[in-house]
Formats: structure tokens, sequence, C-alpha cells
């Protein structure tokens, strides 16, 4: 192993739910709390998941499901949409990051492993990675608005490989969504592990992680914390 190629948005970065219900909750008249939002998280990336089209509907999917499950009626959707588009345009709304992924990180750098970004995004990814005080950890960042094609199309993979100067049997990648993520990777020939919480139950046949900092341990200590 000598690279790890990570996904951005609901693994290395998260929603910023309590700067998302204050705004909508101001824009609608409709009390939300970033507890609302979280509940949904795994209801929207089973709709993401299963959303037809490229990464802005599957994006779609997921963001009008969280507000769904928190109580926004259809009708009023569109009114979120544009409340959080200029939030967005304001400062990127994948901005949280959980509490271990700066050490993770560091932990794999310093054990000579080279890391990787591939993330299907809006040509902001970098600048959302630096304002997270992530972007020094990675020597290559590849956003598919960029570079013209998205996961889970194995050319993005495979631009990212040949920019670390790995092959694919040397290469892990980590990510979130299995269709994405996992598929992707493996058209490139890439080992791929899916993210995912103790709330979410994932029936594909892969790896799994429950953590950042599983990972790192699975990785540089031999033991197999993965399932």
């Amino acid at each position: 192993m000598r690279a790890v190629l990570f996904d951005a948005g609901n693994t290395l970065v998260f929603l910023d739910y309590s700067r998302m219900a204050a705004a909508v909750s101001a824009a609608l008249g409709i009390p939300l709390t970033a507890e609302d939002l979280a509940a949904g998280s795994a209801e929207a990336s089973r709709a993401m998941e299963t959303a037809r089209g490229a990464d802005r509907e599957r994006a779609a999917a997921y963001l009008e499901t969280l507000f769904r499950v928190a109580g926004v009626p259809a009708e009023r959707m569109e009114a979120v949409r544009a409340c959080l588009t200029r939030l967005h345009l304001e400062r990127h709304l994948w901005s949280s990051v959980a509490g271990d992924t700066r050490e993770t990180l560091a932990r794999l750098k310093a054990a000579g492993l080279r890391l990787g970004v591939v993330s299907n995004s809006d040509g902001r990814v970098e600048a959302a990675l630096e304002a997270a005080g992530l972007l020094q950890y990675f020597d290559v960042v590849l956003d598919s608005a960029l570079v013209g094609v998205e996961k889970p199309d194995p050319a993005i993979f495979r631009a990212a490989l040949e920019a670390l100067g790995v092959r694919p049997d040397e290469a892990l990648h980590v990510g979130d969504l299995y269709e994405v993520d996992v598929v992707g990777a493996r058209a490139a020939g890439i080992e791929a592990v899916l993210l995912c919480s103790a709330a979410e139950s994932p029936d594909h046949r892969c790896r799994t992680i429950r953590s950042l900092a599983l990972l790192a341990d699975d990785l540089l200590s031999g033991d197999r914390a993965a399932s």
C-alpha cells in the first residue's frame, strides 16, 4: 500500500447542520435544529445512493431528504433550495470535520503514504478542504467539475493514480457511496472501503469502516479493523 484516496463530502468534510438549520428556519419561519437535520442523514444517504442522474441530482436528493425528514413540507423545498444556494455561495456548506480526521491524516502522511482526494464537486472542493484545515495533507485533489468526468467513471480514479505515481494495486479508496465510490474505484482496479456510521447497515459486499481513525489503525498496524 502506497497511497490512499478519499472522497470529500461525508468522508472528510460534512455539512454544517447548525448553519443550515438556522438559515432555513429564519427564511421559512419553520423551527429547525442541527439535530433535526442530522437525524435524517441515514435516509438521505440512501436517497442519494439511489438517485438517478449526475452528482448534482444526487446532491439535491440528499439535501431535500434531510429537510423532508426534519418536517419541511414538499411545497417549501424551492425556498429551501434558494436559501442553501445563497449559503453555499457565501461559504462552502461542506465545512464540518470529524474530531479525529486531522490526526488520522497526519498519521497516514507520517507513515509515508501518499494521500489524494477524488471528489464529485462543483469546482470548489480544494477551497472547502483548505477552509476545513485539511488541504495540507494531500498530494493531489481531483474535483470532477475541473477534471471533466465524475465518479463512478474510472477515468477520474486513473487520473489520481497517475498524479500520485502509483499502480491501482498500490492504492485504496475510501468513500461513503457504494454505487459512486466503491463501483468506480473497483472499475479502476483499486480496492475500496465504505465509510458508514453505526446507524447505517449497508448490505453491499465490500469492506466497511466506522471511522477514519479505525481505518488508519487497520492500515498502520496490519490488523483488520475493517469488516
